[in-house]
């Protein structure tokens, strides 16, 4: 079985753009969206992929992930529940074999930047650089799943949401 165990954090500043080895444009939409299973389709650069997501316990949860043929998943994009998120992925290397995936989303989430670090288990240490923010691995909000029916843009005048529950 497939486990993901990520943690998620705000970015502080823009230093993560110097470390930065590669990026990738990625457009994902949502045919489940319900916490228990999430069925997501993502269009990553020339590459496509289906993915099955259990519930999250911790930072830990079932992920099972398929490539699919780019034409499949352009259509299931037209399937989705809501709208296709839009992002770029930032490669930034962290050390010790494990790498900072840094997400800069655009549309009705542009300028909320985040990010993500995969580990082998939730306590495994990582080296935090200058340029993290507060961690959010526990809030709902910055689920991609959530983001694509309550963007970032909608959470309150200049963020104030967000800054109050982070």
């Amino acid at each position: 079985m497939g486990i993901e165990i990520e943690r998620k954090f705000l970015v502080a500043s823009d230093a993560w753009r110097q470390a930065a080895a590669a990026q990738t444009r990625y457009s994902q939409g949502y045919l489940c969206r319900e916490p228990a299973r999430t069925v997501r389709v993502r269009v990553a650069g020339e590459q496509a992929f289906l993915t099955i997501k259990g519930l999250t316990t911790g930072a830990t949860r079932a992920e099972f992930e398929y490539p699919v043929p780019l034409a499949d998943a352009q259509a299931l994009l037209a399937m989705c529940d809501g709208p296709v998120i839009e992002k770029v992925r930032h490669l930034v290397p962290a050390g010790a074999g494990l790498v900072w995936e840094v997400d800069e989303f655009f549309g009705d989430n542009a300028g909320l930047v985040v990010a993500e670090i995969e580990l082998q288990d939730e306590a495994q240490a990582f080296e935090r650089p200058a340029w993290l923010g507060a961690e959010v691995t526990d809030d709902k909000r910055y689920l991609n799943s959530n983001l694509s029916v309550r963007p970032y843009r909608r959470w309150g005048v200049g963020g104030a949401e967000m800054a109050s529950a982070s």
